[in-house]
C-alpha cells in the first residue's frame, strides 16, 4: 500500500487538471471493478456488484495548485492566482511544477510580511537562458517527495489521494464481490468546489453515500479543539460546516467498526466540508457520511498521516461494503 500511496501523492493534478491521475488509478483498478466509465466532467466511476443497495463512495483526485495568470516583462517572474484553499503562510520558498515539468519557487516581495496579500507572491522559474518556458492559463501543483518516519506518512497532495488509496485497497478487498451495488467515484474538482461529486451523483442517484478525506486533528500544540489524534484510527464524521450527517448513517459506521474490531474516533470539524455535503443534496437527498483520514498540516506540502488509521479506513469502508447495507 505504501508504494501506491507514494505514486500517487507525488503525481501532478490540480483542480481540473486531474487527468494523470485518473490514468493511474484507472490502471489500478482495471481488473478490480465490474465496469469503469468517465463520466463528462472527468470522474471516474467504477462499479462492483450488482443490485442490492447503491452506494457511492466519494475520494477526489484533484490537489490545490495555482494558475500563472502574467508574465513579468523584465524579470519574467509569474505572477498567479490559487487554485483551491492557499495558506499564504506557507508559499514563500515553496517549490511549484508544472505539467511540462517546468520547477517554480515561490518568491515574495516582502518576504517577512507578504502572507496578507496574494499579489505579493511570484513564481521564478528562470533557468539562466533568458527564456521563459511557462505561458500565462499554465496551471502548477505543489512539489515534494513522499518521506516516512515511523508510522508516519508526509506528503503533498494526502488531501486526497490518500482517500483515493483508501478506495483502491477496499476494492482489493471485496474482489469484485458485494451483496451491494457499489460506486467507488474518484472525483475531480473538489478543491474549487465539491464540483465534480455533485454531477457524478446525479448520474448515479445512489441509495447511501460516503466520502473519504482527510480531516485535521486535535493533537498538535495550540491547535483546534478536536479529540482526533494521529494513531486514534479511522475518524467517523458526525458534523462538519457542510454536512450533518444522519443518524442511520452515523450508527451504521460505529456499528460496523466495533463488529469488525476497526480502531474508530468521532469526528466534529468546526471547519471545512467534503463531498458529502454534495452528494447528499442530489436529485430527492442522499443519506451520506464520511470516513475521514486524521492529518496534520493540511494544505502544505507536508501533510501528515499514520498508516495504521489508513489501514482502520480501509478495513472500516470494506466492512461496510462487504454486508448488505441497511439504514
Amino acid at each position: 500500500m505504501k508504494e501506491l500511496i507514494k505514486k500517487l501523492v507525488e503525481a501532478w493534478g490540480p483542480s481540473g487538471y486531474e487527468h494523470h491521475v485518473r490514468k493511474m488509478i484507472q490502471d489500478e483498478v482495471a481488473k478490480l471493478a465490474d465496469e469503469i466509465t468517465v463520466d463528462p466532467l472527468g470522474n471516474l466511476i467504477c462499479r462492483v456488484g450488482k443490485g442490492g443497495t447503491k452506494i457511492m463512495v466519494a475520494a477526489h483526485m484533484d490537489e490545490i495548485g495555482l494558475m500563472a495568470t502574467f508574465v513579468e516583462p523584465k524579470s519574467g517572474y509569474l505572477r498567479f492566482s490559487q487554485i483551491g484553499g492557499l495558506n499564504k503562510a506557507t508559499l514563500f520558498g515553496n517549490r511549484v511544477r508544472f505539467e511540462n515539468g517546468t520547477m517554480g519557487v515561490i518568491g515574495a516581495h516582502d518576504k517577512w510580511n507578504a502572507q496578507n496579500d496574494l499579489n505579493n507572491f511570484y513564481v521564478d522559474v528562470s533557468d539562466g537562458s533568458g527564456m521563459n518556458p511557462v505561458e500565462p492559463g499554465s496551471p502548477a501543483g505543489f512539489w515534494r517527495e513522499m518521506e516516512e518516519r515511523g508510522t508516519r506518512l508526509i506528503a503533498k497532495s494526502m488531501d486526497d489521494r490518500i482517500g483515493c488509496v483508501i478506495a483502491i485497497e477496499a476494492m482489493r478487498k471485496l474482489k469484485k464481490k458485494s451483496p451491494n451495488e457499489v460506486y467507488f467515484v474518484f472525483t475531480v474538482q473538489e478543491e474549487v468546489g465539491l464540483r465534480g461529486a455533485r454531477p457524478a451523483a446525479h448520474g448515479i442517484d445512489p441509495d447511501i453515500g460516503i466520502a473519504l478525506d482527510v480531516t485535521n486533528t486535535g493533537d498538535e500544540i495550540k491547535n483546534d479543539k478536536m479529540s482526533l489524534k494521529l494513531g486514534g484510527g479511522a475518524a467517523i464524521k458526525i458534523h462538519d460546516p457542510g454536512l450533518v450527517v444522519p443518524p442511520a448513517v452515523r450508527d451504521w459506521m460505529i456499528a460496523r467498526a466495533e463488529a469488525d474490531g476497526v480502531p474508530y474516533q468521532l469526528e466534529l470539524l468546526a471547519g471545512g466540508t467534503t463531498d458529502a455535503s454534495g452528494i447528499q443534496i442530489s436529485r430527492a437527498g442522499v443519506p451520506s457520511g464520511c470516513i475521514s483520514i486524521p492529518t496534520r498540516f493540511i494544505h502544505t506540502t507536508s501533510e501528515t498521516v499514520d498508516i495504521r488509521d489508513v489501514q482502520a479506513c480501509v478495513d472500516l469502508l470494506a466492512g461496510l461494503l462487504s454486508n448488505p447495507a441497511k439504514l
